[in-house]
């Protein structure tokens, strides 16, 4: 990996912040109840509103674990205001946290937490904001050349905690077209692949989030120059951004952009709707 490669990497908002000790400490709090108890991951996810990715992730340190989340668990888990008690700093670390990222991804990365929609094409891999843990570790411990065990954790961790963006209030509106390949090829085996499926379908069911599959047997298709994201920030224009071999480009020219969300249209109109995709990903379940 070059110096280049290695300056690309993100930080955890914990990293930028300087809350890691508090968000590391609450973590080993959550594992320690949750184990008195008795609860797998999944079970405990399930009473509180997460997935068990989700739950590893706080767990370990590398997701902030929101108030609600710790009221809702101080109660399950019978910690007697432990949990709740911590929630002041939490709030104060939250208001302090933000996602420092090199030169770059900055601008994007910073459009990305503020925007009010947010609209992406994949055409051969899952969006990152999809993957479950297993998942971007698997494709980042494949990624050429090959990355270092502590490089590859903390890439985890980045995507991982751009994932709150889904627990915003007010929520962003998001929809996605992924190409039916993406959601054939089985990152990380079969194990992986079941639960990455499942998580489409978990986030595919929230209010603000739309999934559409683009069937591989569509004859014209109005996009093949790759993937790319359309954001709409808070109180400015519409931007998208393209990623490729690993060369950003943020398109802020008002004419590129229209062109790129006039494609996105069609796309979206070219595909399953989201209650016949959620079919199909259940179907491909079923087929595993």
């Amino acid at each position: 990996m070059t110096d280049v490669q290695q300056e690309r990497r993100p930080e955890t908002p914990a990293e930028a912040d300087g809350t890691t000790g508090l968000i590391t400490a609450l973590g080993k709090m959550l594992k320690l109840l949750r184990e008195r108890k008795g609860l797998t991951q999944k079970e405990f996810g399930a009473t509180v509103g997460y997935g068990p990715d989700a739950i590893s992730a706080m767990e370990r340190g590398v997701r902030v674990p929101q108030p609600d989340m710790l009221v809702k668990a101080d109660e399950l888990l019978g910690a007697g205001g432990l949990l709740v008690a911590a929630i002041p700093e939490l709030r104060e670390a939250m208001k302090r946290a933000r996602t420092r990222h090199p030169e770059w991804y900055r601008g994007y990365a910073v459009l990305e937490a503020e925007a009010v929609e947010l609209h992406h094409y994949c055409n051969h891999a899952v969006h990152g904001l999809l993957q479950t843990e297993d998942h971007a570790r698997a494709v980042f411990a494949k990624r050429r050349p090959f990355l270092d065990e502590e490089t590859i954790e903390r890439r985890v961790a980045d995507r991982l905690s751009r994932q709150q963006l889904f627990e915003k209030w007010p929520s962003p509106a998001v929809s996605y077209v992924l190409e039916e390949a993406a959601l054939d090829r089985p990152i990380g085996g079969p194990h992986v692949h079941k639960a990455q499926l499942e998580r489409l379908l978990r986030v595919g069911a929230m209010r603000n989030v739309e999934i559409q599959v683009m069937p591989t047997r569509v004859e014209e298709h109005p996009c093949l120059g790759g993937a790319f994201n359309l954001l709409t920030p808070q109180r400015h224009p519409q931007v998208a951004y393209t990623e490729i071999q690993g060369f950003p480009r943020l398109i802020t020219d008002a004419e590129e952009v229209r062109k790129i969300a006039d494609r996105y249209g069609i796309m979206r109109a070219v595909a399953l709707p989201p209650l016949e995709t959620r079919a199909l990903i259940e179907r491909k379940l079923e087929e595993l």
